[in-house]
């Protein structure tokens, strides 16, 4: 891969889907994609803040160790009551 093609791939932006399910201690958040990359917040907004951080952690070991990142291909939402 030439340094302009890593350059792109890096400064790309990737879709990534995030769980944040509200828990006893406040939001627990993971990316099911990314597995292990998970993190919670004592608020959804922090919890939301702290997922974007931990994949984006994720994403650039993946990158800096040439892994190819699994991108999402479809996704869909589905809450029961």
């Amino acid at each position: 891969m030439s340094d302009e093609e890593d350059m792109e791939l890096t400064h790309r932006n990737y879709p990534f889907a995030a769980v944040i399910e509200r828990d006893a201690d406040g939001y627990f958040a993971w990316c099911p994609i990314l597995q292990g990359c998970c993190t919670q917040g004592e608020t959804f907004e922090e919890a939301l803040k702290n997922q974007k951080s931990a994949i984006k952690l994720v994403v650039e070991d993946m990158l800096d160790c040439g892994e190819e990142l699994p991108l999402e291909k479809s996704m869909a939402v589905v809450k029961e009551k």
